[in-house]
């Protein structure tokens, strides 16, 4: 009988313990469930430490490339085209001729001038001539009437009254003679000057028979041949016809409207990188000018970025993109975009060195597309979570793994 009563308690423990078990199971469960207690699993995080580095930021405007300067070349004076020394694509240097004109008239004219010199020079001659004359008859007829006065001062009486008074008036008007054959040369001297004058105008004129180049360039268009009359192009009653069309080809402008946000950055003289897609390359650039003025149907401003073409590389209406730095700061506290929580409040989730979740405030200085600066609330060196944050909070054990962060040296993937 003993046997049995052993057995039936054995058999009525075993639900007991079972229960018991699956108790304590379910409580351990629940522990490893729950973050915030003692015994919970840690949850992986990828970290990267807050270091150093130079950040710009930029600002990217795409707009066409255009010449410094395009002109059309007319004619100052009308005459026929005799000579063309230029034709589409021809590249031509400051000064160079680049066609001249037959004007019959002008030379007509010159041949007028020399004449005209020619008889105010004999005028000016036959006027000095006149006056040394003049001048010598002046000087015998005052030394006469000089020696007379004195004779008849010293010696009263021995020269009559009469005879004094007749030198006396024959010195006068040779000194009025003197005066006016002075005063006739002047005038033949000022007019042999005016005659020279008019040479120099009319020579001038002429002159303009040779058409330069004002500025070195290439020819995109030309609108006459050889014989074609071409009107002077200062006659703004007739429709006068340009000889060429000149471009400006070493030197290229970049006109970029630059919104009205960022106008506050733009400085004379800023760096600009120019990539022309076509060409495949990059230029250097610089902002050369701008209008202090902000459109108000566009709200932009209009900034112009001069592109040095010395090579000839570079062609009007290329397709370009124009990159402006805007600001730049070296050796700045840098975290990557991602770790950064979007809001009013700027917060980044801190990895301690007891492997606890800390959540930091920070200010933020530049933001580029993949960093920002951080003015206050980080240190270099301490780890930030950038992998995904949700379920996260203040206090958690996790367990971080370093992720490899585009631009700061010395960190490794933690495997």
């Amino acid at each position: 009988m003993r046997p049995r009563k052993h057995t039936a308690f054995l058999f009525g423990a075993i639900p007991v313990m079972a229960g018991l078990l699956a108790s304590c199971g379910n409580s351990a469960k629940v522990q490893a469930n729950d973050p915030g207690s003692p015994g919970s699993a840690a949850v992986s995080v990828g970290v990267t430490k807050v270091g150093r580095k130079t950040l710009e930021r930029t600002l990217a405007l795409s707009s066409e490339l255009v010449p410094y300067q395009v002109i059309d070349v007319y004619a100052k004076e009308a005459g026929y085209v005799k000579e063309l020394n230029v034709d589409y694509g021809s590249h031509v240097q400051k000064d160079q001729v680049m066609a001249t004109l037959d004007i019959p008239e002008l030379q007509s004219q010159l041949m007028q001038d020399d004449a005209a010199i020619k008889t105010a020079q004999n005028q000016v001659t036959h006027a000095q001539n006149e006056l040394a004359r003049v001048k010598a008859q002046y000087t015998a007829l005052h030394l006469q009437y000089d020696r007379l006065s004195k004779v008849a001062k010293s010696k009263p009486g021995l020269v009559a009254q009469q005879e004094v008074d007749d030198a006396q008036g024959k010195d006068l008007a040779a000194d009025a003679q003197v005066e006016a054959s002075q005063s006739n040369l002047e005038v033949t001297q000022s007019q042999l000057e005016s005659a020279r004058a008019k040479k120099e105008h009319d020579k001038v004129l002429f002159d303009y028979a040779k058409i330069t180049a004002p500025f070195a360039g290439v020819i995109t268009q030309r609108y006459a041949n050889l014989g074609t009359l071409m009107q002077a192009g200062t006659n703004s009653s007739t429709q006068a016809m340009p000889l060429v069309r000149l471009s400006q080809d070493d030197r290229f402008r970049l006109v970029i409207p630059v919104p009205e946000s960022y106008v506050h950055f733009i400085h004379e003289g800023d760096p600009v990188s120019v990539l022309v897609p076509s060409l495949n390359r990059t230029f250097p650039g610089k902002v050369a000018r701008f209008s202090v003025d902000v459109q108000s149907d566009t709200r932009t401003m209009h900034t112009e970025v001069d592109v040095l073409n010395p090579n000839r590389i570079l062609l009007p209406g290329l397709y370009a993109e124009a990159t402006i730095r805007l600001e730049k700061k070296d050796n700045a506290l840098v975290v990557p975009v991602q770790a950064v929580s979007q809001g009013d409040q700027k917060s980044v989730y801190v990895v301690n060195p007891s492997n606890k979740i800390e959540v930091r405030n920070v200010k933020l200085g530049i933001q580029t597309a993949d960093d920002a600066e951080v003015l206050s609330g980080l240190n270099e060196g301490e780890s930030i979570v950038v992998s995904d944050r949700a379920g996260l909070k203040a206090g958690q054990d996790v367990e971080p793994k370093v992720i490899e962060s585009v631009g700061f040296k010395g960190q490794e993937e933690k495997k």
